[in-house]
């Protein structure tokens, strides 16, 4: 047994071992994504029937973005990541009645400035864990007026996440899972923008609806 512990206490030999050291570094990522919208129906009677709306499953995106890292002891990093995502949303609305639905597809490109705090346990040889929390400001870029619902052009809200830093001989690689909660009412009530008025109701049937996502990426510094 003591044999056994002395063995596995041993250290390897360490990739890159001043690299959390510097006071600035950059890098990149990218991964996928889902988007998700927490939605609150008002259940509004149109026509003599009740419409119900849901997001019954997830999409995947794409999102890729930059890494801006600055050292503030050995524990903790600032962490600025702008970020772009390419993704959709599917909602569903259900008539009560008759059980009769309607699908449509709303496009958002949000364009991201996360700011986070990133708090590092002890390296264990090459292998370090992470969490990150902090907040967010979103653009939407591929906003786009005329549909059933549409979205508002702005968002903010919190993050958190969690990974783990893998020191690799000529640079780090972290795989790191992300959540953003949404902060903001997102939902358009001014459909000025609708020809046919008729459509508004997909609108009035939604009080509510506030962004959440799934991030999965991989960093490289």
């Amino acid at each position: 047994m003591a044999a056994f512990a002395a063995v596995a206490q041993t250290e390897r030999v360490k990739n890159q071992p001043y690299a959390d050291m510097k006071l600035y570094h950059l890098g990149f990522h990218i991964g996928l994504h889902t988007q998700d919208l927490i939605l609150t129906n008002t259940g509004i009677t149109s026509n003599g029937q009740t419409l119900f709306a849901e997001i019954p499953s997830y999409n995947p995106g794409f999102c890729v973005g930059v890494i801006g890292d600055m050292y503030l002891n050995p524990y903790f990093n600032l962490r600025f990541t702008p970020t772009l995502y390419f993704g959709d949303k599917s909602f569903v609305f259900r008539t009560r009645e008759t059980g009769e639905e309607f699908k449509t597809n709303v496009r958002s490109n949000y364009m991201t400035f996360p700011l986070e705090l990133k708090y590092s346990a002890l390296r264990l040889n090459n292998y370090r864990p992470y969490l990150t929390g902090g907040v967010y400001g979103a653009l939407d870029l591929g906003r786009k007026k005329g549909n059933p619902v549409l979205l508002k052009g702005s968002d903010y809200g919190l993050t958190l996440g969690i990974g783990c830093d893998l020191y690799l001989p000529y640079f780090k690689l972290s795989p790191e899972l992300k959540f953003y909660f949404g902060l903001s009412n997102l939902l358009e009530t001014d459909r000025s923008d609708l020809s046919d008025q008729n459509m508004k109701v997909y609108t009035d049937a939604l009080s509510k609806a506030t962004n959440r996502m799934i991030i999965l990426t991989f960093n490289f510094e």
